[in-house]
Formats: C-alpha cells, structure tokens, sequence
C-alpha cells in the first residue's frame, strides 16, 4: 500500500483495502482513456492521477452514509460513475451485496459504465431512462453528483421514490447558501460532513 499511500495521500483516511485501490486505479485508467472520445469528466482533470483525487477519491468518503440494510441504493445522473461505480468497488471488496442502480440518459456513457461494471465485476443495474418520468420507485439510499439543483432532487425523492432511506448529496462552493434557500421551503433533518478533497465543499 505504500505507493498508493505516496501518490494519493488521501487513501489513509478513507481506510480502503489494496484489492479496492488497484479497482480504483483500473477504473481511473478507464475513464481517462475513454475521455479521448467521448466528454465524461472536464480536460482539467482528465488525467488518472486528477481522476483519482478529484473523481474518484472524492466520492469515495461517502461510503459511511451508504445504507447497508437494502438490496439497492441510487444515483441519478451518475455519468461516468461518480458515485456510483466508486461506491459499487467498495461495496464489493466489502462482501456486501447491494446493487447499485445507476441512472445515466447518455447512450455512450451508459455503454460505458457496463464496460467498467463487467471488467470488474460489479453488481451494478445500468438504467438508461430519464428517471423524472419513473414513479413509485423503492431504494436505500439516493447519491447525487453534479446532478441537477437541490430543490429538484428534493422534488424527485418526494415524488418519485414511493420509498428509499436517505439522500447523500455533494455541495460545492456555494453549498451552504443553496441549503439556506432550500430550508426555506423544506423542512430536512440532515447531517454536515466536511469534504477531504476541498475546504469549500460538504
């Protein structure tokens, strides 16, 4: 694990196994070779070693709210997997058997992220379909990236979701002022947790 610990000094906090790293890393070697094709991540952190720390490393810390008492948990518009995939190779070297539903409406992203799913064998559900038009849909816990506006995913798990056990959103710099406005209207029982990856974001 030394290696890994000198080029990604953020593995120590998240205490992930050898076998997890190295599925990291696969997966970090494919999104950045198939970023020559098609746009799943900005060319700013196209590189494995970006992809890693800004991508991958990122939605790793989340692994902690993840819902373990479910057979499924969800993340809408997972593009080229983050959380989803991230959370599925942990879930994996976990033992724990909980498929990970990723909702992607892009056709090459979704081909994608069944390549990545069967290359490491992860119990994975590919749906492409724009997930406002489903209802009654029934999960453990929600994960959401770069998805769409808070108030809108607050919107889709009220009326949608006909259950699920928690919503694990990221916010970024202006986080904590779309929470304000968002409280406004919505009364939320939620819980904080300061991001490793960057001072700005929970």
């Amino acid at each position: 694990m030394d290696d890994f610990n000198k080029k990604y000094p953020l593995i120590d906090i998240l205490n992930v196994s050898r076998e997890t790293c190295l599925e990291f890393e696969t997966f970090a070697s494919m999104v950045s070779e198939k970023n020559k094709e098609i746009n799943i991540v900005s060319n700013s952190t196209e590189k494995k070693h970006d992809i890693m720390n800004r991508h991958i490393l990122d939605t790793a810390q989340i692994i902690d709210f993840i819902n373990l008492n479910n057979e499924s948990a969800t993340d809408l518009g997972t593009g080229g997997g983050f959380p989803g995939i991230t959370i599925a190779i942990m879930l994996k070297n976990h033992k724990r058997k909980i498929k990970i539903k990723l909702y992607e409406k892009s056709h090459h992203k979704g081909l994608f992220l069944k390549e990545v799913s069967k290359k490491l064998n992860l119990d994975t559900e590919v749906i492409k379909t724009n997930v406002f038009e489903l209802k009654k849909l029934k999960t453990g816990s929600i994960m959401a990236r770069a998805f769409k506006p808070l108030p809108a995913i607050l919107n889709l798990a009220y009326d949608n979701f006909e259950s699920y056990q928690n919503l694990i959103l990221f916010m970024g710099k202006s986080g904590e002022e779309t929470l304000k406005q968002t409280l406004v209207d919505w009364d939320l029982d939620f819980e904080k947790k300061k991001s490793i990856t960057s001072k700005e974001s929970f």
